[in-house]
């Protein structure tokens, strides 16, 4: 016994009066894995305000030659220049940094920008891909699942944008693939709510399976080993094909 906690001799367990047990009707707290995070020094939580990003910075200040189109289908990007003639180790991680931005016009336009330079980026994005992780990075860590849900589009189309990109994101997954660990298996509408996600490719749990058969179909020999270290739960797109 020591002092009112007292150990059983078999199983090593404490007993009595000890601060070991929660009282009685009481509820562990959350733990708030899946909760957006705050960014900076605010106290309001990442879904809860914008994140000004360097895009919108920079956007704010006319450095972008871009501008929004409005018509009767929908927004679309007006780029002032040829998109092949822009500097990709400049702008391409810029609109990246965008990726955070939630508020409008600010998130259409990081978004759409950065679809249409991998369009037309060819052998320019390969050697941006390093300078492309931090960006990624702080979207997923935003936990926002509108953010992580437009990361994970992009992602995909970053892998398939031009050869070894999928190769060069090897070594970068410990550092983008522990928020897919975390939520692979969440489903974040309710009833009707996860078809109608699905129809709009926003359920976040399916995205993350699409994304990763992705990153093992583009990312070389190495890549199925260095998904399942991060993702244990992952089983190979190759059993499957």
């Amino acid at each position: 016994m020591m002092d009112g906690i007292v150990l059983d001799a078999k199983h090593g367990n404490a007993s009595g009066a000890g601060g070991f047990f929660a009282p009685k009707g009481s509820k562990p707290p959350r733990a708030g894995a899946f909760a957006p995070r705050k960014m900076g020094n605010g106290q309001e939580p990442a879904a809860a305000r914008a994140v000004v990003s360097s895009f919108r910075k920079l956007y704010d200040r006319g450095d972008f030659p871009i501008s929004v189109n409005h018509d009767a289908k929908g927004n679309k990007i007006n780029w002032k220049v040829d998109i092949e003639k822009l500097d990709y180790h400049h702008y391409l991680p810029l609109f990246f940094s965008g990726l955070c931005e939630t508020e409008e016009p600010f998130a259409f336009l990081a978004r759409q920008g950065i679809h249409d330079l991998l369009d037309k980026g060819g052998n320019k994005i390969l050697p941006v891909v390093p300078q492309l992780i931090i960006p990624i990075k702080k979207a997923l860590n935003t936990r926002n699942v509108h953010v992580i849900t437009t990361t994970l589009k992009v992602l995909q189309h970053l892998v398939e944008s031009a050869d070894m990109v999928g190769e060069a994101l090897v070594p970068y997954y410990r550092q983008i693939l522990p928020i897919f660990n975390l939520f692979k298996n969440k489903n974040v509408n309710l009833g009707d709510g996860i078809y109608y996600s699905q129809q709009k490719r926003e359920n976040i749990g399916d995205l993350i399976q699409e994304t990763l058969e992705k990153f093992e179909l583009t990312g070389g020999e190495d890549a199925f080993i260095n998904i399942k270290y991060m993702v244990p739960t992952y089983e190979s797109v190759m059993t499957r094909v």
